[in-house]
């Protein structure tokens, strides 16, 4: 009987994780969008955030954190000075959280009186480096980027234009990511996957994470980060919430950037946010959120986060339950498939690029145990703060 429950509540969950809520979603969103669009026909107003001209844009300080960035740091400051922005409402911090590579050369010879370096002298984390160019901040509107992120020029305008409305709090813009081969085939089909849930969730208010490349925030809701916040750009967004301000996405404030080389390397970064993902876990789950907007925390994050437990727990139940008839036999039959397909993956990643969903199989078991071996390092209290470059 336990394995019974088991079994039922893991497949159940599974599929609702990756199909059952994208679809649930897709209906919520399209009767929103049919709502919306009607009320639009009988009040003629217009929907959409209005452009602000160059007098009514807000001062706004741009935050850059660096760590051993040499490879791409001189881009980034000729992509800042591309940026269509008054310069004199633009402030830019770049903070170098002790880098020992030619980052703080590069800064320190940087000849902009709108681009202000920050060098701390040793490694303290992100969250560190965060809290120390906010405390040094004049303006009321951050944005963050990281320094492999490049705006588009218009990037900044279009997030901004949303502080007109007092009860936004926090404005997500929309990253592009580029990669290789293995990437197109791998996180770059995932990554379109997730773009688009969480283009659905915007259109009914139930944003609730950030991309650390591109996000910009009212500094009202800026609290200080700890070492241990290992994930910003989920734990900013949601104190925001807390503090009653909304949180936002627009899609047509985009940046652009390079995604880790491989698997192997995405694999690192899914382990830093794993860990931090469950360190903020009980902060988060005390967020007080409206329906939708629980329905997304639930759905797109916390299952998220317990994926690889019901998935093994699936997995293992199956193997107890094989003389209960041939649909068993076949779901052990299909997830063996599927974990060897995902083996054939990672073991002939290069003969089997053409091969089709080879590597998405591979790259979805490695997020799951990168999972796993965050959640470890959680109960292991591990105190890993200080950040690294994984492409």
């Amino acid at each position: 009987m336990l394995a019974h429950g088991i079994f039922w509540v893991g497949l159940a969950l599974v599929s609702y994780t990756y199909i059952l809520y994208p679809c649930l979603l897709f209906v919520i969103y399209a009767f929103a969008q049919a709502r919306t669009d009607l009320r639009f026909l009988t009040t003629r107003r217009d929907r959409r955030r209005r452009a602000l001209g160059d007098a009514e844009l807000p001062p706004v300080t741009l935050i850059v954190p660096a760590y051993n960035e040499e490879a791409c740091l001189q881009d980034k400051v000729a992509n800042v000075a591309d940026l269509d922005y008054p310069r004199d409402r633009l402030q830019v911090i770049f903070v170098s959280d002790g880098s020992t590579d030619r980052t703080n050369d590069i800064l320190a010879a940087i000849d902009d009186p709108a681009i202000e370096p920050l060098l701390l002298p040793g490694r303290a984390g992100k969250a560190t480096a965060l809290n120390r160019a906010v405390e040094r901040a004049r303006h009321g509107i951050l944005v963050f980027s990281d320094a492999a992120t490049m705006f588009r020029p218009d990037a900044i305008r279009q997030l901004v234009r949303h502080f007109a409305d007092g009860r936004v709090g926090v404005v997500c813009g929309a990253l592009g990511l580029r990669g290789g081969d293995e990437f197109s085939r791998t996180e770059g089909i995932y990554w379109r996957y997730e773009m688009s849930l969480r283009l659905m969730e915007a259109r009914l208010g139930a944003t609730l994470t950030a991309s650390g490349a591109i996000y910009a925030l009212r500094r009202a809701c800026y609290r200080p980060l700890t070492p241990d916040d290992l994930i910003d750009d989920f734990v900013v967004p949601m104190r925001a919430r807390t503090l009653g301000f909304q949180v936002v996405f627009d899609p047509e404030a985009q940046a652009i950037e390079f995604a880790a080389e491989s698997v192997r390397d995405e694999f690192t970064r899914r382990v830093r946010i794993a860990t931090g993902s469950f360190r903020a876990l009980r902060e988060l789950v005390r967020v007080p959120l409206a329906p939708l907007a629980s329905l997304a925390f639930f759905s797109h994050k916390l299952l998220r986060w317990v994926l690889p437990f019901l998935l093994l727990g699936l997995f293992a139940a199956n193997l107890a339950l094989l003389d209960g008839g041939r649909f068993y036999v076949a779901m052990l039959a299909a997830q063996c498939a599927f974990y060897l397909w995902a083996g054939v993956g990672f073991l002939f990643r290069e003969r089997v690029r053409r091969v089709p969903l080879a590597l998405l199989c591979y790259f979805l078991v490695a997020i799951n145990v990168a999972f796993l071996v965050g959640f470890l390092r959680f109960l292991g209290g591990r105190k890993d703060t200080a950040w690294q470059r994984v492409s």
